[in-house]
């Protein structure tokens, strides 16, 4: 039977590499890379620095171009199904095509698969379809939370008290619901009405363009917004995430 291995390779620094994760991309006979646009190249030569590290030759790297996806539309949730249901079907078409029986495939992801990435549900998605068959696993990698909490020397919990998790957009929505909100994906700075917070932001995290900002809130707020709104006009992309800690 084929065999698939879901790899989390770290935030962005080559050595958030797990010993496991190194021993994954060993053993892999295929590389699956899914083309995000000229743009985020980068993301891809990182990946394909750590297969030429630790992947062991003969191996190959089959490509697919990851689907265009509506940031625009309304509905939001049923965007963001379509767009995965198409990412599926490319992804499903790399694993039927570019697998051989007995090999094993790999897909290298960002940060740790099972904290925030979509690459588990597509793999379900394909499987549920029931048009390629394989077992899969999924090796853990340094999340990009982990990394915000260690470059500002901060614990991510509390003595007693639960963490959240969630989006900008449900944030701007619902309002912080708790004293410890751990936000990805916030477009908007949703963060920035919530003076009674201290936040730990990071974007680019592991990486040689890392920018970091900690303080409270009301005083930091428009700091965060300059160097954000700089740091993506100049790459043209942004990945960062942040802990809000109530004062």
């Amino acid at each position: 039977m084929k065999r698939l291995l879901v790899v989390g390779i770290g935030a962005g620094d080559p050595d958030h590499l797990t010993l496991q994760a190194a021993k994954a991309i060993a053993a892999a006979d295929v590389f699956f890379v899914v083309d995000k646009g000229e743009v985020k190249q980068e993301l891809v030569r990182l990946r394909q620095e750590l297969i030429e590290e630790h992947g062991r030759p003969p191996y190959r790297i089959a490509e697919a171009r990851d689907p265009e996806r509506d940031r625009t539309a309304p509905a939001y949730a049923e965007a963001v199904a379509d767009w995965r249901s198409r990412r599926s079907l490319a992804c499903e078409a790399l694993i039927r095509d570019e697998l051989g029986e007995g090999e094993t495939g790999a897909f290298l992801v960002w940060g740790d698969p099972g904290v925030y990435d979509s690459t588990l549900a597509i793999v379900e998605e394909i499987l549920g379809r029931g048009q390629v068959r394989f077992d899969y696993e999924v090796i853990p990698g340094v999340s990009s939370v982990s990394a915000l909490t260690a470059r500002h020397r901060t614990s991510l919990t509390q003595v007693g008290r639960p963490v959240h998790l969630t989006t900008g957009r449900r944030l701007a929505e619902e309002g912080a619901t708790a004293d410890d909100v751990v936000v990805m994906l916030d477009a908007h700075c949703s963060f920035a009405e919530l003076a009674g917070y201290h936040i730990y932001w990071g974007a680019y995290l592991g990486t040689p363009d890392e920018i970091l900002v900690s303080g409270p809130v009301a005083e930091v707020a428009d700091r965060i917004r300059e160097l954000r709104a700089e740091a993506r006009a100049r790459k043209g992309w942004i990945m960062d995430t942040y802990l809000l800690r109530r004062l």
